[in-house]
């Protein structure tokens, strides 16, 4: 009895000490929450106006002539692969690796801890991304795209839905697809000096823009998802505390209750 007593102390000292350290994470990633949701929300802005302008250039016909928005034809697919710096995130990570694993001919380029050492490659963290890295990328694959070294670029990444749901998406980046279903309200646009020139130019920023903003919303997504699943390890370790706490309070009552039985026992002889 007084072994099954001190195996039941052990164990609510261990439950409990996961408890704080889930509590204590969860308030790391309450506190970064805001923070992200408001990098992301920018970067959102951001790639949102470039897309508008983008899709006003690719309805031109002066655009198709764009490298840009070229078909080439090598069947090489590159993918930016945007995982977290850290575990203990529930299924981010993996519901990020999951989606990756449908495009097993692609050429992945990892960003976050996770990814590197995944694909086993120099390590970039996703939460301090900067955006002159995010620059220096899409203009090195531009430079390939034009090139014709591969005819595809895309973006995994993790779209943040709400605080309860964050769902793995792949983004299709290059080549510049065609816009449908426009609607300028009657007004028209115009380029200077035109319209293939702008696009051009504007492409590598674009990509910058779609790679930084995919980047900010997966932190976003990474910090929620952690948040998520500290609260709830914390509610388990909880109620597994509530439920070794009653059986060591009844080991103790039993123990207890046999020492008075033998003493009284004892007496009576």
């Amino acid at each position: 009895m007084g072994a099954d007593i001190k195996s039941l102390r052990t164990r609510i000292k261990s439950v409990s000490s996961t408890l704080h350290l889930t509590k204590a994470m969860g308030l790391v990633a309450s506190s970064k929450m805001r923070r992200a949701n408001d990098a992301s929300d920018k970067s959102r802005t951001y790639k949102n106006a470039f897309r508008n302008i983008i899709n006003v250039l690719s309805l031109s016909k002066e655009c198709e002539k764009s490298p840009y928005m070229a078909q080439n034809s090598t069947n090489k697919h590159k993918i930016i692969i945007i995982a977290g710096d850290r575990g203990l995130a529930g299924g981010y990570n993996a519901n990020v690796f999951r989606l990756a694993s449908q495009y097993s001919g692609a050429e992945f380029i990892p960003i976050g801890k996770r990814a590197c050492e995944r694909f086993k490659c120099e390590i970039v963290e996703s939460e301090d991304f900067p955006y002159q890295k995010a620059n220096e990328l899409a203009g090195r694959l531009c430079n390939e795209f034009v090139n014709g070294e591969f005819d595809k670029l895309s973006i995994i990444s993790t779209e943040y839905v709400s605080m309860m749901t964050q769902n793995a998406v792949i983004t299709d980046v290059l080549p510049i697809k065609r816009a449908e279903n426009l609607n300028f309200g009657g007004a028209s646009v115009e380029f200077e000096p035109d319209e293939k020139t702008v696009l051009d130019i504007c492409a590598k920023e674009y990509v910058a823009a779609l790679i930084m903003w995919a980047v900010k919303e997966s932190f976003a997504s990474e910090v929620a998802a952690r948040r998520m699943a500290m609260d709830s390890a914390g509610k388990n370790a909880q109620e597994m505390i509530d439920s070794l706490q009653l059986d060591y309070n009844r080991a103790r009552q039993s123990a207890i209750t046999q020492e008075i039985t033998e003493i009284v026992a004892g007496s009576g002889e």
